[in-house]
């Protein structure tokens, strides 16, 4: 007789959402290996991880704050690379001039530096659907 476990009481749901990519962002993000392959923000397992070409955020869904659709990015700012905010510390993620989700933390997270020296207290994504990506992190606990 085989006895099996028994299986857990609930799953926690992992939610993927993928860069948006205007055309004019493909070949500067290229250049730092951001292509639609590399880029994505994961909800879930009660995380949010951003991946960009070679940046990472990581952080407890707990750790946001708030959230804000935003639009209007200059190429020359948010172009390529992930960006900092010399204004704020804030870290842009965008492959495109938008809209994108502004997430804001509670506490600061690592992202631009592989140290971890820089922290951010707020990210910009430029996803497919950033109001999607807002609900889904309003409405998690």
């Amino acid at each position: 007789m085989v006895v099996g476990r028994a299986a857990p009481a609930r799953f926690d749901v992992v939610s993927v959402y993928s860069f948006a990519f205007d055309t004019a962002y493909r070949l500067p993000g290229l250049l730092f290996g951001v292509t639609p392959a590399t880029a994505w923000v994961e909800v879930g397992a009660g995380e949010l991880q951003v991946r960009y070409g070679p940046w990472r955020l990581r952080t407890p869904l707990d750790n946001v704050a708030g959230c804000q659709v935003t639009d209007g990015y200059s190429w020359l700012k948010t172009a390529g690379p992930a960006h900092l905010s010399l204004a704020d510390r804030g870290v842009t993620f965008a492959t495109s001039h938008g809209p994108g989700l502004c997430v804001t933390f509670h506490e600061s997270v690592g992202a631009i530096d592989w140290v971890g020296r820089i922290r951010h207290p707020a990210a910009t994504m430029t996803v497919e659907d950033p109001e999607r990506l807002r609900a889904e992190l309003e409405a998690r606990p």
